[in-house]
């Protein structure tokens, strides 16, 4: 026979199991008892069993490595530390085969340095490849140099920024004491002496600091007054119309122009509508849809597209009455939009009335020349006209185009100075970047304005803006305004085709 085969009588003799199976034994106690010979190693060995059952001592391995702690039909104490480290395997490899791994040759890296390489700056004091040329003494020791320069500008930039963040947080800490200050004086003396007060020396100066958030809202709908005389009820009516048009729009029926607006021209303030409130703010992510602002900011433009069907929905609105909802319940926010778009500035911006718009341009363009000379013969030498920048700044007053805090506080003053005080805060801002703006082109100029740096603060702005001197040869601005205006009208009467004829 040859090797490994069975001989022909045990072949054809029955297995015997490694003890004999005791009468009325149930098949699991059978079952049991085989694997309990498998586990003490019972079965007969040689090349019979491993040819006859391969499979099956294979699971059976494979059970107990993949499975420790477990046997069939049992629990056995789980093993500890199954899985080897790779010293643990080596160690096990030599005392296997007598031989001995030698470790590889250490590099000389790093040697007698007392730091380990912190980021890629430190990479400059590690030695090079082996297969590169070694550096030599004087190329390491002015590497060592360079580090230790880095270091020190490091930890120079780590102190500069850290008196800074000091700096910040004491004027902030500061800032709060004189809020809280103020916030008494506001509620306890100003507004229940509003009338009597508000034009007081010392209110005014109290007022350009800034109002407190506390009392913001209340302050504002006191400057922008009421004379259109709108109750909350009456928000309530033009809401509910509002939502009677947005369910008829979107059932696509038809309606009669009974108050001298197209459809087309209603459903398409609505549609642009929902597209602005997206884009407003959006980085508080609250007016956009699923924000908790979102239906109210919504609800107010829709009332006033029907409460104001002549003006309607015009881009930049939405900023103007996210700021009023951001201080104001929703019915006294929709009366100070309203009021506040009533203006005569706002008006001529929102009814897109070129003339009129030319007339406040003309007039910002006199004391643009009376305070910053040398920046408007810059503008005009590139034909850069104010209302390549103007208009954003006073369609949204000034909400989209500064951080928003300090764009309520440009809105404090300008409740207390009117429409002047927007052409007054633009001046500011072209003060505060004059000497960036000298060295500009158009292209470059109308980018830098329409998009204004973001770490643009308050304090300096507003020192600008106290800089600006609104008054033109014993002129003020209403002053200045009513020249312009009446020029152009006798400019417009000479150039008349009658007085021609």
């Amino acid at each position: 026979m040859g090797a490994g085969l069975p001989h022909p009588a045990s072949a054809a003799r029955p297995l015997a199991a490694p003890g004999r199976w005791r009468a009325g034994e149930s098949a699991r106690e059978r079952v049991v008892s085989l694997s309990d010979a498998l586990a003490e190693g019972g079965w007969p060995r040689g090349n019979f069993a491993r040819n006859l059952f391969p499979k099956r001592t294979k699971e059976l391995k494979s059970v107990v490595h993949s499975a420790p702690g477990w046997k069939l039909f049992g629990k056995v104490p789980p093993r500890e530390n199954l899985q080897k480290t790779s010293k643990i395997i080596q160690q096990e490899y030599e005392a296997r085969t007598g031989r001995t791994c030698k470790p590889p040759p250490q590099s000389s890296r790093r040697k007698n340095f007392e730091f380990e390489p912190l980021s890629t700056t430190a990479l400059i004091l590690e030695d090079r490849p082996s297969n590169l040329p070694a550096k030599s003494v004087e190329e390491a020791l002015r590497h060592r140099q360079e580090y230790d320069e880095m270091v020190a500008e490091a930890k120079k930039r780590e102190i500069k920024e850290a008196y800074k963040r000091k700096k910040i947080m004491k004027e902030r800490f500061k800032q709060e004491e004189n809020i809280a200050s103020a916030m008494v004086i506001w509620i306890n003396e100003i507004l229940p002496n509003w009338e009597v007060m508000r034009s007081t020396r010392r209110v005014r100066e109290l007022w350009w600091q800034g109002l407190p958030p506390s009392v913001r809202g209340k302050v504002w709908s006191l400057a922008v007054g009421n004379e259109l005389n709108i109750t909350p009820e009456l928000y309530e009516i033009f809401l509910s119309r509002a939502k009677e048009r947005w369910k008829s729009f979107s059932e696509t029926s038809s309606e009669n122009d009974t108050e001298g607006v197209s459809v087309a021209d209603r459903e398409a303030s609505l549609e642009l509508i929902k597209l602005d409130i997206s884009r407003t703010f959006p980085s508080l992510y609250i007016f956009q849809k699923g924000g908790p602002y979102h239906d109210v900011l919504h609800s107010i433009l829709g009332a006033y597209t029907c409460y104001r069907p002549d003006v309607g929905y015009v881009q930049g609105m939405s900023f103007i009455a996210a700021v009023l909802i951001l201080n104001l319940e929703e019915a006294d926010a929709f009366i100070a939009f309203a009021n506040l778009l009533n203006k005569p500035c706002q008006l001529a911006f929102f009814r897109v009335d070129h003339s009129m718009m030319l007339k406040y341009f003309a007039t910002f363009e006199v004391f643009f020349e009376e305070n910053l000379s040398k920046l408007f013969l810059h503008f005009k030498s590139y034909s850069l006209t104010p209302d390549i920048y103007l208009i954003d700044w006073i369609f949204t007053l000034y909400s989209k185009s500064l951080p928003l805090d300090l764009a309520c506080r440009v809105w404090d003053v300008f409740c207390r100075d009117g429409e002047e005080f927007l052409f007054r805060t633009g001046l500011g801002i072209l003060r505060l970047y004059e000497d960036i703006l000298l060295q500009m082109d158009f292209i470059h100029i109308a980018q830098f304005l329409t998009k204004l740096p973001e770490d643009i603060t308050s304090e300096k702005l507003f020192n600008c803006i106290a800089a600006i001197q609104m008054q033109n040869s014993t002129k003020k601005w209403t002053q200045v305004f009513a020249s312009v205006m009446k020029d152009i009208k006798e400019g417009d009467k000479n150039n008349s085709p009658a007085l021609k004829s």
